[in-house]
C-alpha cells in the first residue's frame, strides 16, 4: 500500500511539474518559457516588398539593402530537404547556418529606431514572406525571433504548413508572419531571426521586416455624439448663467 501511494505521489508531481522550455537551435540550447507566439496569415502588404522593405533573410536576387541591414545574398538551386538559416547584421554574408551566430547580429537599438522612424511606436512588427516553388508546396517548419545575449526565444512559429506560392514573382509577398516585438527588450541585446523551411524546390524565399505604424485612435460616432451634447450642456448652462446675470442688473 504505501509503495503504491509513493507512485501515485510520483506521478502527480510529474504531471504538475513544468514542460521542457527550451528549444535546440543551430546545436545552441535557447529558452522558449516566455516565448509569444507567431501566427501566419495570408493576408500581405501590396506591392513588391525588395523595393520597400528591408530584407531579414533574402536570396541573392534581391536588390541592395538598407544601410544597415544584411544578409542579402543567400542562394537556393532547389531540391533541400531541410533548410535552415539565421538573419545576420552583416552586409553579404554568404554562409547558412548556425555559424551566423557567431557573427554581428542586429542590436535591438538598431531595430528600434528603425521602426520608430517609420513611425512604428509600439514596436510591435510583422515578417513578409516570399515564397519560390514549382507548383509542389514546401512548408514551413519553424521561425523564431531570438535575443542572442539572453539566449531567450522572444517569439515563435513551430506548426509545420505548408506555404504553397500565391503570387507569381520575387519579391512579391505570400503570407504574413504576425506578432512580433520589441516592447521591453534591451536596446543593447543582440537579436537574430531563425526560419526552417523543408521541401524547398525552388529559388530563395525571402523574410522582410514589416513595421506597424502607430495610428491615434479615432473616436467612434458615439463617442463623438456624447462629446457634442457635453459641449452644448457646457454652452447652454453658461448662457442661462449670462441671462441671470442681465436680469440681477
Amino acid at each position: 500500500m504505501r509503495k503504491l501511494l509513493l507512485a501515485t505521489t510520483a506521478l502527480i508531481a510529474l504531471s504538475a511539474a513544468p514542460a521542457s522550455a527550451d528549444v535546440v537551435l543551430g546545436g545552441q540550447l535557447w529558452t522558449t518559457s516566455t516565448a509569444t507566439n507567431i501566427t501566419l496569415s495570408s493576408t500581405v502588404p501590396p506591392g513588391n516588398q525588395v523595393k520597400n522593405l528591408p530584407c531579414l533573410i533574402c536570396g541573392a536576387t534581391q536588390p541592395q539593402q538598407p544601410t544597415g541591414f544584411g544578409y542579402d545574398n543567400f542562394g537556393n538551386t532547389g531540391n533541400q530537404t531541410d533548410l535552415k538559416f539565421f538573419s545576420s547584421g552583416v552586409v553579404d554574408d554568404k554562409t547558412l547556418g548556425s555559424d551566423t551566430l557567431s557573427a554581428t547580429n542586429y542590436s535591438a537599438g538598431f531595430l528600434i529606431n528603425f521602426l520608430q522612424n517609420l513611425g512604428d511606436l509600439n514596436l510591435t512588427f510583422s515578417v513578409g514572406l516570399d515564397v519560390n516553388d514549382t507548383n509542389v508546396a514546401q512548408t514551413l517548419a519553424s521561425f523564431y525571433f531570438l535575443d542572442v545575449t539572453t539566449h531567450t526565444v522572444l517569439s515563435a512559429f513551430t506548426t509545420d504548413t505548408l506555404i504553397p506560392d500565391q503570387n507569381n514573382g520575387t519579391g512579391f509577398p505570400d503570407y504574413t508572419l504576425n506578432g512580433l516585438s520589441l516592447a521591453g527588450v534591451n536596446p543593447g541585446d543582440q537579436l537574430a531571426f531563425f526560419a526552417r523551411i523543408t521541401g524547398a524546390n525552388d529559388g530563395p524565399d525571402s523574410f522582410f521586416l514589416i513595421a506597424t505604424p502607430t495610428v491615434a485612435a479615432v473616436p467612434e460616432a458615439s463617442t463623438w455624439a456624447m462629446m457634442l451634447l457635453g459641449f452644448a450642456g457646457i454652452s447652454f448652462m453658461a448662457m442661462r448663467k449670462r441671462g441671470e446675470r442681465l436680469r440681477l442688473v
